[in-house]
């Protein structure tokens, strides 16, 4: 009898030692995230560029490989007064009287993504968002609110004419932002969305004139907020003449740091 009952205390032991196991095991799965990381290895991050230099090819392979979201100011804009928020609805009196949305609200538009849109988890690619230093305050006040800051601004550079070059040819999948072109990336089927099959389009600005003066202004704008950025130790450039998997190598070489 009594070595039944010690049999019996042992077993009880054993099953004990496998319950607290599967409890450790558990909330070490928890606290790893969908990507293989951790909250603490989150990845944050600004995608610099004139048009042409890429980002619409490399922002969908970050998204995929890293799980965050990508945030572009249009599409949320778009999102924010299709959905009537409150946001939504005050950005598009001040559009409807062909006025430019306040920094304040485009703030407000990130913050609400970071706090409701789940893919945003991990973290998050701006994309055309901040284009002036007070835009770039304004983004790192309201980041250090929720204790969180940017760790990259990745720049794609790329001389002008090579731009023009590229653009011309450029082809663009309306309704996901992807982008083709005609000789450097050509879709599998000619004027056609790979994923969906949907046509293609060439934007009407996509001319040399056009472009002169949307390069002029980009580069008047952008210049100030890299050097913000690189003086915080956070700009990140890359040879966006490159093709796009070299690309894409540098841009993975410089999120291995956050690893």
């Amino acid at each position: 009898m009594e070595a039944a009952q010690r049999e019996l205390d042992n077993l009880k032991g054993m099953v004990g030692d496998l319950a607290s196991k599967i409890e450790q095991l558990e909330k070490s799965t928890k606290s790893t995230l969908p990507s293989g990381r951790t909250p603490s290895q989150e990845l944050r991050m600004i995608l610099i560029g004139p048009p042409g230099a890429g980002k619409g090819t490399q922002a969908p392979n970050i998204v995929n490989k890293y799980n965050v979201c990508h945030l572009a100011t249009g599409d949320m804009l778009r999102s924010e007064v299709g959905k009537k928020s409150d946001l939504g609805v005050e950005a598009k009196k001040i559009m409807d009287a062909g006025g430019l949305v306040s920094d304040e609200i485009v703030v407000g538009m990130i913050k609400n993504q970071l706090e409701t849109n789940e893919k945003c988890k991990l973290g998050f690619i701006l994309d055309g968002f901040p284009r002036t230093v007070t835009q770039a305050e304004k983004l790192d006040g309201m980041l250090e609110s929720k204790k969180q800051t940017i760790d990259h601004a990745v720049e794609l550079r790329i001389a002008d004419q090579l731009l023009i070059s590229r653009i011309t040819g450029r082809l663009i999948h309306p309704a996901s932002g992807r982008s083709y072109h005609k000789e450097f990336n050509p879709p599998k089927k000619s004027m056609t969305d790979d994923a969906t099959g949907e046509p293609l389009i060439q934007r009407s600005d996509d001319n040399v004139e056009a472009l002169r003066k949307r390069l002029n202004t980009y580069h008047q704008q952008t210049s100030p907020v890299v050097d913000y950025y690189r003086n915080q130790n956070k700009h990140r450039p890359i040879d966006a003449s490159q093709s796009p998997k070299l690309v894409w190598e540098n841009l993975s070489a410089i999120f291995a740091t956050n690893k």
